[in-house]
């Protein structure tokens, strides 16, 4: 087996990939693979340029593997193991070059992710200065800009890939992508900085919500259904036949002893040579490697599924439940238009009368804007978050402004007729696209007739006269 590593973000040494290559080497022939260190090949990109982005790192990896012994004239199979950022790269890599359409032509085999910043990393809000002083994560090095643009929660870049990869039909393929993360807290790590470094529900770098490639589309349409007269809120309205969009299920395996880096607790850098498969995360990556057909991949996944349901318990069980999801906010208008941060609020509500207090009161554990394109993100706990009543849950959106010559109104999501659990589930992300209807007074434009004595118009006022629409 031809086996490749893709490093995270920022790294400039190979060393960051500890003795975990020795440790699969050692250990294969048990679980009947065949692997040699003359055919494993570590990945070193650059990321810790500002000019660099992930497209130019994913040019650059298709080259490499074709500058690979043998593979001039076509890359031969290979199977991959990412870190971190490392993940998004190959996933990227993918996409640029074979995409949903050309899956079969793609010589990727597996895809063992650990660890990875699909949905991006809380963290990345903190800038590239205080981000580079993290100890846990870049030990001082300057990271690059351009990919920590992508790696900020809420990125363009970040959900047009989470959406193609909507279309994946992967074990048709023969490809097997696996994701393996911690939620396990490494505290010398914790240096003040953010108490993101010690989030519930994630390795103290990436949540488990931002690494699981199990996620949702959900997307809703301001109506002309009138809910309320005062303030006046119309419905955002959703397709029935087809609610929610998933992706492609690919298994996710969680763990509560490693955390994100380090070599104590990381998940890749902790991993001794000598202990073999004897460290949990060492034998499931040679369990995914082992992966050839559909049947396999989905026992794989029961597998793992299993995994993550008795480490989250046994976390409940210790502190505070770690099952959480990511609801990520993008709002635009129906002629195209943007918003800025100021321009709008997001409520989530609940009840019979459909409000903000009704809510768990602990349910909100964090609320990000991301900067660059005004995408909101919460992060909540999903089992306070799902004591609200299927057909009690609800979305406003205040947009402004709410008067003028263009202007907006209050517009409301309520979840009669879509299951809440199908919106949120623990351990994962879900894109909100929400399109509201711009509102243009009639005044906006007038016609005067020409036998009428000219005059000025300056002094014109909105009178509440909406256009429709012809």
């Amino acid at each position: 087996m031809r086996l490749i590593f893709v490093h995270g973000w920022s790294v400039t040494n190979t060393d960051t990939y500890g003795q975990l290559p020795e440790a699969l080497q050692a250990a294969s022939a048990d679980y009947d693979l065949s692997l040699d260190l003359h055919h494993i090949y570590l990945g070193k990109y650059v990321s810790f340029h500002d000019e660099v982005t992930l497209d130019d790192i994913a040019r650059g990896l298709h080259q490499a593997l074709h500058d690979l012994p043998d593979n001039a004239d076509q890359i031969q199979p290979f199977s991959c193991i990412t870190h971190s950022t490392g993940g998004p790269v190959v996933r990227y890599w993918l996409n640029r070059f074979y995409g949903p359409e050309k899956l079969s032509a793609t010589p990727l085999c597996h895809l063992v992710m650990l660890a990875p910043a699909n949905h991006g990393s809380s963290l990345a809000i903190l800038g590239k200065q205080r981000v580079g002083r993290i100890d846990a994560w870049f030990k001082g090095v300057e990271p690059g800009q351009r990919v920590l643009d992508w790696l900020c929660l809420g990125s363009e870049r970040q959900r047009r890939l989470n959406e193609s990869g909507l279309h994946y039909d992967y074990a048709a393929h023969n490809i097997y992508p696996f994701v393996l993360t911690g939620q396990g807290i490494d505290r010398k790590f914790y240096d003040f900085i953010n108490n993101y470094l010690t989030e519930p529900g994630s390795d103290g770098v990436v949540r488990v919500a931002g690494a699981n490639m199990n996620y949702r589309f959900f997307s809703v349409c301001q109506s002309d259904e009138v809910l309320r007269k005062s303030p006046y809120t119309t419905r955002l309205a959703y397709d029935k036949k087809h609610p929610v969009r998933t992706s492609p299920a690919v298994p996710l395996g969680v763990y509560n002893q490693y955390s994100h880096s380090g070599k104590d607790m990381g998940i890749m850098r902790s991993i001794k040579q000598d202990k073999g498969a004897a460290q949990p995360v060492v034998a499931d990556i040679l369990k995914c490697l082992q992966i050839e057909s559909a049947d396999g991949y989905q026992q794989r996944a029961e597998e793992l599924n299993a995994l993550t349901e008795t480490m989250q318990t046994e976390a409940c069980q210790q502190r505070d439940c770690d099952r959480y999801a990511m609801l990520v906010f993008r709002i635009k208008d129906d002629q195209g238009n943007t918003f800025s941060k100021d321009d709008y609020d997001i409520l989530l509500l609940g009840g019979k009368s459909y409000q903000p207090n009704i809510m768990p009161k602990s349910f909100l554990r964090d609320r990000q804007m991301n900067g660059k394109t005004s995408n909101l993100v919460f992060y909540i706990d999903v089992d306070q978050f799902h004591q609200i009543k299927d057909s009690q849950f609800g979305i406003r959106v205040i947009a402004r402004p709410q008067k003028g010559f263009s202007y907006y109104q209050w517009a409301e999501f309520r979840s009669d007729g879509v299951s809440l659990t199908d919106i949120v589930a623990p351990n994962q992300t879900t894109y909100v696209d929400i399109t509201l209807k711009r509102c243009v007074d009639k005044n906006v434009f007038r016609f005067a007739r020409g036998d009428e004595k000219r005059g000025s118009f300056k002094g014109v006022k909105a009178d509440g006269g909406e256009i429709k629409d012809l």
